[in-house]
């Protein structure tokens, strides 16, 4: 591909990229035009697959807060249920509100599809994250949270002790990757084939596990009453055992497998949405954020002895229990991440504030550094190496691409602040992310990147 050699002089010194030129790389790399269109069909076929409906609802909570403010806090802040046995505990009673209802309750469900991800990754066989493959993007991924961490709090304290005292619970923010988004512009810049797109994949899941983490014992929704784990654990062991292992031990050594099949013949998944509901519960009384509710009962589902991946087509064609609940809940998640980017994306742009570029610095500064130095260390000074196929360099490209926050980074900023002016303008910060995904294309083009199809 042209686009991405540098003019040579006749003494072969290598001339600067024109600014034009990298310009028209940018609309090449977006368009698709280089290969057909077929680029820019699988683009959107996957944009419409997993992130259409997030945008639309951001981008709707964006127009509505800017236009009529007064009336989109008032349907943010809805109340469904006033002396709810769930919801936000006020003066003694709970009350059920949209927001809540959006954010607490349905986003588990999206937690949960995260976490089946971390799970097959960890404890497979040939799990991507397990063995010396999985190192580096570990060692990345470490990086990756501790310079967002680094650039947030130091330049928060270069601001002062108010600005510090305000923003300072926020220092998680910016240490997430939006997975979706980010494998998408990932294609982009590297295409299918490249192995950073794989790097970066580890990377997003490794992030994932890290972040999931990170809510639970930093932003406990509530006053902590650790006894109610004891419910959650009860379920998904009770559920387990009962529903997965005395099954296929009662089955030992027959071929027909007589009791497991009647299980998920007759049952189905509702044993294991008995016991998320039990598990969502406990950890609603327990104080830990209730949307990471069902991860207990994710590991008790029935699963695959393999993974292709997540995004993999492949994956739609596994028929154990757990990919089979995954599938199923595809689009009853699209539409929940319809309503949370419309419940949590809506900020005034006159809300901009030092939260805002602290966020933003986070991720477009202090993640690409973070994933670079840790990478760089990982594959050199500890020669744990990177896959081949792939430079030390593009591991800056890496960096770049996993700016983009969005999703996980809207949600940490919705716990990590009261509804107010720093929480929108950490909120704004998250959304401005975005233009990591034009930095990236520019930097693939600056480092020379070169495509690779599938």
């Amino acid at each position: 591909d042209h686009g991405h050699q540098s003019r040579t002089r006749q003494d072969g010194a290598a001339q600067p990229i024109p600014p034009l030129r990298v310009f028209r790389h940018i609309i090449k790399t977006i368009t698709g035009t280089g290969s057909g269109g077929r680029l820019m069909y699988r683009v959107w076929n996957f944009l419409t697959s997993y992130s259409l409906l997030l945008i639309i609802g951001a981008l709707a909570a964006l127009v509505w807060a800017n236009t009529n403010a007064e009336s989109y806090h008032h349907f943010v802040e809805f109340v469904i249920w006033d002396n709810a046995p769930i919801g936000h505990l006020h003066d003694g009673h709970r009350t059920l509100t949209l927001h809540y209802l959006i954010n607490d309750v349905l986003m588990a469900m999206f937690f949960a599809i995260a976490a089946k991800e971390v799970w097959e990754a960890v404890i497979l066989e040939k799990g991507s994250l397990r063995g010396r493959r999985a190192a580096t993007p570990l060692f990345a991924t470490l990086g990756g949270m501790l310079g967002p961490i680094v650039v947030f709090l130091g330049l928060a304290t270069v601001m002062g002790s108010s600005v510090y005292t305000a923003v300072a619970n926020g220092w998680a923010i910016p240490t997430a990757t939006d997975i979706a988004f980010s494998y998408l512009v990932g294609r982009l810049v590297f295409g299918a084939g490249h192995p950073a797109v794989r790097f970066l994949l580890l990377l997003a899941i490794a992030d994932d596990a890290a972040g999931l983490i990170i809510l639970a014992l930093f932003y406990p929704s509530a006053d902590l009453a650790p006894q109610w784990l004891l419910l959650s654990l009860g379920a998904a062991i009770g559920v387990f055992v009962l529903f997965n292992w005395l099954p296929r031990r009662l089955d030992a050594g027959k071929q027909e497998r007589p009791n497991s099949t009647w299980v998920r013949n007759k049952l189905s998944f509702w044993p294991y949405a008995i016991a998320g509901c039990l598990s969502w519960y406990g950890f609603m009384r327990s104080g830990i954020h209730p949307a990471l509710g069902l991860l207990p009962i994710v590991p008790a589902i029935p699963h695959a002895d393999r993974a292709f991946g997540i995004f993999a087509e492949a994956e739609e064609h596994l028929t154990d229990l757990l990919n089979t609940m995954e599938h199923a809940l595809k689009y009853p998640v699209e539409i929940v991440l319809f309503f949370f980017g419309l419940l949590n994306a809506g900020v005034e742009f006159s809300f901009i504030g030092p939260a805002t570029w602290l966020v933003l610095l986070g991720l477009l500064v202090g993640k690409p550094m973070g994933i670079f130095l840790f990478g760089w260390i990982a594959a050199r000074p500890l020669r744990l190496g990177i896959p081949h196929g792939m430079r030390i360099l593009d591991l800056v490209v890496v960096g770049c691409v996993a700016a983009i926050g969005f999703t996980v980074s809207l949600f940490v900023a919705s716990v990590a602040f009261q509804a107010g002016p720093v929480q929108d303008a950490a909120k704004m910060g998250a959304l401005f992310s975005f233009a990591a995904a034009g930095i990236s294309m520019i930097m693939g083009m600056l480092l020379r990147v070169q495509k690779q199809a599938i």
